[in-house]
């Protein structure tokens, strides 16, 4: 039931912009609670990975002394990976297109963390 409504959560968030090609919902120790991913990505793999991430982006901002992490952020030449706390257990990682309009989805993205949040 629960893991139903994070995928309606996810499924929202994808449909709210053309630029989301794919999101996850990943707990902080890289297991996948639920997820709309395109073909071809592995969903092991997509939640090992936002693990990895995320601890080495909680351990820089920490050394380098930007208090508490809040999103992760990784552009390559075909686009966009962004990491962000869904609550202190879960992280949404959004897979978006190169040319996306990175505000709207922030927006967007925040907006769906809120809501895995309270629910989880």
């Amino acid at each position: 039931m629960r893991q139903d409504m994070l995928t309606s959560i996810l499924t929202d968030l994808n449909g709210t912009s053309a630029d989301i090609e794919a999101s996850g919902i990943i707990s902080t120790d890289g297991l996948m609670m639920a997820s709309v991913l395109t073909p071809g990505l592995d969903e092991d793999r997509v939640g090992a990975m936002s693990a990895a991430m995320l601890s080495l982006g909680d351990r820089t901002a920490k050394e380098l002394a930007r208090g508490e992490l809040e999103q992760v952020l990784i552009k390559g030449d075909k686009g966009y990976v962004l990491m962000i706390y869904a609550g202190a257990e879960a992280v949404l990682t959004v897979i978006a297109k190169p040319n996306t309009k990175l505000g709207l989805v922030f927006l967007d993205v925040k907006r769906a963390s809120q809501q895995i949040e309270n629910l989880i």
